[in-house]
């Protein structure tokens, strides 16, 4: 069973970034965008109803506060910096969950912080301490193998091994920046053949990524998870443990 995750709610008052009510319905959870580096009150209160009403788990996707580069600018912060930047992330996302009596399921860094949590023992062990500090119950989405699913295990939290059906990666297993050709991966069958292959090695696969803001993510994800059937691969949610 493999989880199928994409980083939604990132829209901005009247910018509207991806088809976030299509994408609900394709997928088993979220990573909303937290309003630092995207959404807003209205964005992430509409994506917490939608995701809440589909069954979808709710996980947050805290950034860098850099609004103007998207989340996608590595910052100089200290472990401090970072750990009180998450910390507020979690606690702003997590305060549209209290009205339906819903929790937050994972936590899944954004962009650069992404990147550099899945490099450095440091920003990792800041991030993930700021999740367990939060709640000891969320899971964390990251890079098999990597310093953040590391840490992870270190402060007592599951780790979840994601792998992106989107995104090439380097030999070191580290996402290939958007800015290099090819990049962006626009096959869904080969995608799912990939991941297919993957499995059949033994290779830790806990949950796919499928980014919304990519064009054409609403068909892509379709198609990803027709493939997926027809190689005998089932999606479902992971519950909290």
């Amino acid at each position: 069973m493999l989880d199928l995750n994409s980083d939604l709610g990132e829209s901005f008052g009247r910018y509207q970034l991806g088809e976030d009510q299509a994408m609900l319905s394709l997928v088993t959870s979220a990573n909303l965008a937290c309003g630092v580096h995207a959404g807003d009150p209205e964005v992430m209160a509409l994506a917490v109803r939608t995701a809440h009403q589909l069954g979808v788990h709710i996980g947050a996707h805290p950034s860098y506060p850099d609004r103007q580069g998207f989340g996608r600018r590595s910052m100089a912060l200290s472990g401090t910096e970072i750990y009180h930047w998450t910390l507020y992330q979690l606690g702003a996302l997590s305060a549209f969950l209290r009205p339906y009596g819903a929790y937050l399921h994972h936590l899944k860094p954004h962009g650069a912080l992404y990147n550099d949590a899945c490099r450095s023992a440091e920003i990792a062990e800041a991030v993930v301490r700021a999740a367990r500090d939060f709640d000891p119950g969320l899971s964390i989405y990251g890079l098999p193998g990597s310093p953040l699913l590391g840490a992870a295990a270190s402060y007592g939290l599951r780790g979840l091994a994601e792998v992106f059906a989107d995104r090439a990666l380097r030999e070191d297993g580290q996402l290939v920046p958007r800015s290099e050709p090819g990049a962006v991966l626009h096959d869904p069958q080969a995608a799912g053949q990939a991941i297919a292959e993957r499995l059949s090695r033994g290779l830790a696969v806990d949950t796919v990524c499928v980014h919304g803001d990519t064009p054409g993510a609403v068909q892509f994800t379709r198609q990803l998870r027709r493939a997926l059937r027809q190689r005998g691969i089932q999606l479902a949610r992971r519950r909290r443990p």
